[in-house]
This record gives C-alpha cells, sequence and structure tokens, in this order.
C-alpha cells in the first residue's frame, strides 16, 4: 500500500505536521511514514462525524497490527471536532507506519465526508 505521506524535518524539536485522510463512507486512513519522528498531537477537522480515534501500526508497511497499551488495552483517544489533542511523545516512538481510525477495532465509525486530520510530529 502507498504511503499517504512523508514528513519533511525542520529541525531538531521543532514540531511540524503531516496529514492522513479518512475517505467518505470509511474508518481507516491511508499510512504515513514516522521514521525519525515521534506522533505529538493530533487536530481534528471541523467536520467530524462523531467518534473517538483508535490506530493502527506498522513496521513494514505491510502487515497492521491495532495498537494496544502494555495494559492490553486499546489505545483511545478521545477526539471531537476542531479539537487539538496533546498526547505523549514516548507512546510513539517505537511506531514507524501509522494509521488512524474512526472508532474502535470492534466498532468502527465510517466518516459522513472526506476528513483530512493533521498529525503534529517532532523529530527523534
Amino acid at each position: 500500500m502507498p504511503i499517504n505521506n512523508t514528513i519533511t524535518p525542520t529541525g531538531r524539536g521543532i514540531p511540524t505536521t503531516t496529514t492522513v485522510t479518512i475517505d467518505n463512507g470509511a474508518s481507516l486512513s491511508g499510512a504515513v511514514n514516522l521514521s525519525g519522528f515521534t506522533l505529538i498531537g493530533i487536530d481534528m477537522p471541523a467536520s467530524w462525524t462523531a467518534a473517538n480515534l483508535t490506530l493502527q501500526a506498522s513496521i513494514d508497511n505491510s502487515t497492521w497490527d491495532n495498537v494496544f497499551d502494555s495494559l492490553g488495552t486499546e489505545v483511545t483517544i478521545t477526539a471531537a471536532a476542531s479539537r487539538f489533542i496533546l498526547l505523549n511523545p514516548a507512546d510513539f516512538v517505537s511506531v514507524r507506519y501509522l494509521k488512524v481510525r474512526s472508532g474502535t477495532s470492534g466498532t468502527p465509525v465510517n466518516q459522513g465526508g472526506a476528513r483530512t486530520i493533521t498529525l503534529i510530529v517532532r523529530a527523534i
């Protein structure tokens, strides 16, 4: 599967952005390559069909797994329209390729239009 975006470094420790899009009627975004970066925040679009976010990760951009924490709980990010969400960078240091899902792996929520989500990242 092709990578949705690659990230251009702006300088050590300076945040930059990339985007992923969830297509109309879909719940899962395309992939983004976070190589050399860690996710530090998410900027949600103004048009968002109500749902939290969950994630899929891959080390090879081929085999994808749902993201769980060390306690076995699916990582769920509370999301809403027009929300800037701060994340702990340490939680995402090991993620190479990332997809964003609307809803959970068990209950995905299809979006009512194409939704572009801005990912805020920082070089590591």
